[in-house]
């Protein structure tokens, strides 16, 4: 019952994309895997070259980078319903940039990246999927929040954030909103009194 809801989702959250075929929708099924993650394991590491992308049926991650001075940069975070790889490092075969980890206890729908290029020769509507998802989430939504971190103060980039990921707030600890906004910890709880 659990996995028949998590494949529900997870072709409702294809859906937003492109519509499926029946013979589409049974040759990806075939593809897919469930796994687990505990809170704070680790999906990708930096550095690794990925080859799978996953589909968030439950839970948090955070997809960042461990600076030479040991700082951590969250560029993103992924959560329910929202599909999550190192999505520059899978296109290009190359070490990534960034790790994913567990924020929460998680569980996903994955797939090989290579099988499902496959798919795509082969269901065309798989490949509009892959486009539309690549459009709306790593070219629109990328430089929208690439104008927000290079023009906004801190406040506003913590409004801004508040906003748009009102649920997102309260599953995050204080320094991660901090990583991600580009302050310290301290600076967060500054700004949080200011408001």
């Amino acid at each position: 019952m659990e996995i028949d809801n998590r494949l529900t989702s997870f072709f409702a959250a294809i859906a937003q994309y492109a519509v499926l075929s029946a013979d589409a929708e049974k040759a990806f099924a075939e593809q897919l895997h469930f796994r687990k993650l505990k809170k704070r394991e680790i999906y990708l590491a930096q550095g690794d070259v990925p080859q799978k992308i996953a589909y968030i049926s439950h839970g948090l991650l955070s997809y960042y980078s461990i600076q030479e001075n040991g700082d951590v940069v969250i560029k993103r975070f992924f959560a329910d319903n929202s599909f999550v790889a190192s999505t520059a490092a899978l296109i290009t075969k190359k070490p990534g940039a960034f790790a994913i980890e567990a924020l929460e206890d998680t569980l996903l729908v994955e797939f090989q990246f290579d099988q499902f290029k496959q798919l795509m020769h082969h269901h065309t509507e798989l490949a509009f999927f892959w486009i539309s998802y690549l459009e709306i989430n790593w070219v629109a939504g990328k430089e929208e929040q690439e104008i927000t971190l290079k023009y906004l103060t801190a406040k506003e980039r913590y409004l801004d954030f508040m906003a748009k990921n009102p649920g997102l707030i309260k599953r995050l600890r204080q320094h991660h909103i901090a990583a991600y906004l580009g302050v310290t910890p301290t600076q967060l709880s500054r700004i949080r009194k200011e408001i």
